[in-house]
């Protein structure tokens, strides 16, 4: 179990250096609150609002979402193989 868990332990810190990665690319959000109320809000209604996941943001937005979804399942399976794996005693 040694050199396997120690593989899947670095591929799960590249996944998260990669996963912080394309966080930090990603543009700020709007402010909500009382910016919603005067007119600055999201660009949920503007004219390029149907072609946004065409866009980088669209997809480095959609990235992130995959990749924190994979990196959650890779944790479960790396906080689970010592059990799949150890013999019965």
């Amino acid at each position: 179990m040694g050199p396997l868990y120690a593989i899947l332990t670095v591929l799960y810190l590249l996944g998260c250096i990669a996963l912080c990665a394309t966080i930090l690319l990603q543009k700020k959000r709007a402010a909500g609150g009382m910016g919603s109320i005067a007119g600055m809000g999201d660009s949920s209604d503007t004219y390029n609002a149907p072609n946004k996941g065409r866009t980088i943001e669209g997809s480095l937005e959609r990235l992130t979402k995959i990749g924190g979804f994979l990196l959650g399942i890779f944790a479960i399976i790396l906080c689970l193989l010592p059990f799949l794996l150890s013999t019965p005693v």
